[in-house]
């Protein structure tokens, strides 16, 4: 199990989706420093000054969700090697999984953006593009994946 590259990669989708949920989506300051919003896979931070003036769990926890389920089936993935095709469907699943948890952290963001008329002084945190290189980790694990579905048929083929 361990000894195949895809394992390897399924590992770094593992890893990768549960890092995104502890670094920030999206940060917001304002130039006087006065108001800052921070936008996390659970929550929507907002800060007038050094207080905290409201943390907001929902909608914002489905990209935890989200992420958390990627990363789940990124493990049944690595325990399913025996099965190469269910393999390969679950990397399919998985890469919905991701897509949808980097779509609602970007859809997020800009609806906070258009809400609070936000046009200068924001960025994108680390934590939204770790699902990209999560998504091409799981599409390199898959092509191997296949690739050993090939060489196990061939084999039976010659037999």
């Amino acid at each position: 199990m361990l000894q195949r590259i895809q394992t390897v990669f399924l590992l770094l989708v593992v890893l990768l989706m549960l890092v995104m949920l502890i670094l920030p989506l999206w940060t917001y300051q304002s130039e006087d420093a006065g108001t800052i919003y921070l936008l996390t896979s659970f929550y929507l931070d907002a800060k007038e000054g050094t207080a905290l003036a409201e943390r907001i769990y929902f909608p914002y926890a489905f990209v935890a969700v989200l992420a958390i389920a990627a990363a789940i089936v990124g493990v049944i993935e690595i325990a399913k090697f025996k099965n190469r095709l269910l393999q390969m469907k679950l990397g399919a699943l998985n890469s919905l999984f991701m897509a949808g948890a980097m779509g609602l952290g970007l859809y997020f963001a800009s609806e906070i953006m258009d809400e609070k008329q936000l046009k200068y002084g924001w960025n994108y945190g680390m934590g939204v593009f770790f699902p990209a290189a999560a998504m091409i980790c799981n599409v390199i694990a898959n092509r191997f994946i296949r690739k050993d579905e090939k060489l196990v048929r061939s084999v039976d083929r010659i037999r």
